[in-house]
């Protein structure tokens, strides 16, 4: 009896792992939304015209894509597996939507993504943090992105200063982007049912840029070490011998190489690739930015091979931050326009971050 109880309840669990006959894999992050009544709602906050192409990134077996081939132009779907691939050209064959229906078999963060207005998503959660950055660096200009991220990777996207979960991440994001929290999803709304629950938000890229593109990666260096302990002061994280023997090794290159100007190479936004990953790897192991440090290992090397950091540049960064009121202040609590006057301000004491 209890044998065959046993067996029953692998049975249910083996069931709610398939749609259609096709078998789900969590280990791909392979969560397809089982609730119409949610479909519906995503597809009505995402703000369709009927003049829209959509792109759908992770469609799945095609719940939402027939919402969205309802509301809209035309969809471009984008599926990795090729599985998922022949359930959609099976199950829009022969039916009104077909010839509005493009879908490209292949990993989305390496395809080249086509004209689009608007991008409707439910992804696994591991891409979560590329996909934002390749989404941003579009050449062509979308209206918005609505897409199902994991509840707390989508608190630190839209996380204010003095949130606990305000990471470098969320200033980087903001930067590009005005974010929005649309709604929480629990997670048994997906079959199968992921560990953790979810959370759909609204990105809605900005034009122009706080930021010129020459100044990105700069950008992204200076919140790197700011976020290295975000909860320290800003004057004890700048006096940290290994911090200031890199900015005075960048300091003297700049000199040599451009002695009356400051010289900059030209950056676009693909500098702020390894920024956007570092976060979500804190997000996804749950250490705290205030546990170890973000700087990539080659950043360390530099900062050891600059030797011992003269005394006349360690009061030259200081002079700054206690110029400009920041020598007691923290990032953790910093909004997006001080730490861009921040950038400035050393910029404009010749100090650079790149």
């Amino acid at each position: 009896m209890a044998g065959g109880k046993m067996k029953k309840e692998r049975q249910r669990g083996m069931e709610s792992h398939f749609q259609g006959g096709i078998p789900f894999y969590k280990s791909k992050g392979q969560h397809i939304l089982k609730n119409p009544l949610l479909v519906d709602t995503i597809v009505q906050k995402a703000g369709i015209k009927s003049t829209d192409t959509i792109l759908e990134i992770g469609p799945g077996t095609g719940n939402l894509t027939k919402k969205l081939l309802e509301a809209g132009k035309s969809v471009i779907a984008v599926e990795v597996d090729p599985r998922m691939v022949l359930e959609l050209e099976r199950r829009f064959q022969g039916t009104p939507f077909h010839n509005r229906l493009k879908v490209i078999q292949g990993d989305v963060l390496k395809c080249d993504l086509p004209y689009f207005d608007i991008c409707v998503a439910n992804i696994p959660y591991q891409i979560s943090s590329p996909l934002i950055f390749k989404l941003l660096d579009h050449k062509h200009c979308f209206r918005c992105a609505v897409i199902m991220f994991q509840r707390e990777f989508a608190m630190r996207l839209i996380a204010q200063p003095g949130d606990s979960l305000y990471c470098r991440l969320s200033v980087n994001t903001q930067l590009l982007a005005r974010v929005f929290h649309l709604l929480k999803v629990g997670r048994n709304n997906f079959r199968p049912p992921p560990k953790v629950d979810s959370s759909v938000v609204r990105i809605e890229p900005r034009k122009p840029l706080p930021l010129s593109p020459d100044k990105l990666k700069e950008w992204d260096g200076m919140l790197r070490i700011c976020f290295s302990r975000k909860n320290k002061t800003l004057g004890a994280i700048f006096k940290q011998k290994k911090i200031l023997s890199l900015l005075e090794k960048n300091y003297k290159t700049l000199q040599a190489l451009h002695p009356s100007q400051n010289g900059q190479e030209e950056m676009d936004l693909s500098m702020l690739h390894d920024g956007f990953e570092d976060a979500v790897m804190d997000a996804d192991d749950g250490k705290d930015e205030d546990d170890e440090m973000e700087l990539e290992g080659s950043d360390m090397d530099s900062m050891a091979e600059a030797g011992e950091t003269g005394s006349a540049f360690k009061d030259k960064v200081s002079g700054v931050l206690k110029q400009y009121d920041y020598e007691n202040k923290r990032s953790s609590k910093l909004s997006q326009n001080e730490f861009i006057h921040l950038l400035s301000v050393f910029n404009e004491a010749c100090i650079h971050f790149a």
